[in-house]
């Protein structure tokens, strides 16, 4: 038991659990029949960073469809002049998991904050060697444990990350959603404007085609690993008379009723979003750890509502909820279970049944119903969660308080007690 709260064992459980990394993303062993399935950094991130270096960016590439920034990341292997390109991007991500590992174990060491990075991570076998998602993971992590620091400084790295961030992958912007109206508030904003801003026009100027992927992502369907695909899934089995097919860069569902689908996904996402408002408006958003976990909901909120599900996105995720398990007095503690849970689901999904997926298998099928129903029951529970937390006190007779309690580290961090003190 003492190994699980020391630092040492538990960067021991690291390095184990990275020779499983090493092995998936270069394929060895067992692994070594994924290649065809998960080709991202042997083909599609090489042909990008070949257009890259030369000064543009990608746009006749349909599989292009991220932010200027998404650059940055994929440029990052040239500073591993002696490996070529695959080996070097592996390395890059290696040292980024580790500086990831080392902030939260000098965060809180033997907390489950550290345990859910270092065991969650491993379970995407595949995925977390092989994407830019978790640089742009680290960096959203980064802005939450600036931000909590309460530091003079922290509003301004906060806005800094989270406006570098949403120019690798847009999604950072949700960070603001637990923000506590006020100055601090405004300077973080003004912050992550002005660096996204910055970013944006540094690479407008430099580099031709920095904003075409806009168009890319309007075209974009319900992908077939995607919450809104699984009714198609099924309607297969019952005569429906359309198919997948490869699109933008992902296997996406074409045919009847996919169009509307699509409109009502977006409608969900855009009352998702008024959800979040309504919460924002009402909320006691006083304590350290509502900022990460209102940063959770928002983006599971997201996640569950896109018409695209990849599963790279349980790495934001699991980055998400240990931020949120630093703190004693985070709602999301069932939530980062059910996300480990739906994690282990994904996998069995992408890469081990995929081939069975996209031939309709009834294994194969269940196994991605399962996983997002976990999300969509993580989700519901992430919102119910945050919402009872965060309750101002003069909301009703049901309404909790917020008041301080021990962190981590013995620090100052705030739970929730009378009425409904167990939604903490």
């Amino acid at each position: 038991m003492r190994w699980c709260l020391d630092a040492r064992g538990q960067w021991t459980a690291w390095a184990v659990t990275r020779l499983l990394l090493v092995g998936a993303s270069l394929r060895l062993g067992p692994f070594s029949g994924l290649g065809d399935l998960d080709p991202s950094v042997s083909e599609v991130y090489t042909g990008w960073y070949a257009v890259l270096r030369t000064g543009v960016f990608p746009v006749a590439d349909v599989t292009w469809q991220y932010p200027p920034g998404a650059a940055l990341p994929l440029l990052a292997p040239s500073l591993v002049p002696v490996l070529d390109y695959g080996h070097a991007f592996i390395v890059c991500c290696a040292l980024c998991d580790a500086v990831v590992t080392a902030v939260l174990l000098r965060k809180g060491p033997g907390t489950a904050a550290a345990w859910m990075w270092i065991g969650g991570l491993p379970l995407l076998i595949t995925l977390p060697w092989s994407r830019f998602d978790v640089f742009v993971t680290a960096t959203a992590m980064g802005a939450l444990i600036a931000a909590g620091t309460r530091r003079r400084w922290a509003d301004l790295v906060f806005g800094v990350l989270v406006g570098l961030g949403a120019m690798i992958k847009a999604w950072p912007l949700l960070l603001l959603s637990g923000l506590r109206a006020g100055p601090r508030a405004r300077t973080a904003i003004l912050t992550a404007a002005a660096t996204a801003a910055a970013v944006a026009l540094g690479f407008a100027v430099a580099m031709p085609g920095a904003f075409d992927f806009l168009a890319a992502q309007r075209e974009r369907g319900i992908e077939v690993e995607a919450t809104a695909a699984l009714p198609f899934h099924i309607a297969r089995h019952f005569g429906w008379s359309g198919q997948w097919m490869p699109r933008d860069g992902s296997m996406e569902f074409v045919g009847p009723w996919i169009r509307e689908t699509v409109w009502v996904s977006e409608a969900c996402t855009v009352l998702a979003f008024c959800w979040l408002l309504w919460w924002w408006r009402r909320a006691d958003r006083r304590a350290p750890w509502v900022l990460p976990d209102a940063a959770l909901t928002a983006v599971l909120l997201f996640v569950v509502t896109s018409r695209v599900l990849s599963p790279q996105y349980l790495i934001w995720l699991i980055g998400l909820a240990s931020v949120c398990l630093l703190h004693r007095g985070t709602s999301q503690r069932p939530v980062a279970a059910l996300l480990v849970a739906a994690t282990v689901l994904t996998t069995l999904d992408f890469p081990l049944l995929f081939r069975d997926l996209l031939d309709g298998s009834v294994l194969a099928v269940a196994v991605l119903t399962a996983r997002n129903l976990l999300l969509v029951a993580a989700t519901v529970l992430s919102a119910t969660r945050l919402l009872r937390a965060t309750r101002r006190a003069d909301t009703g007779p049901g309404a909790v308080h917020l008041v301080p309690d021990g962190g981590a580290r013995g620090g100052k961090d705030a739970r929730t007690v009378g009425a409904g003190s167990r939604a903490a």
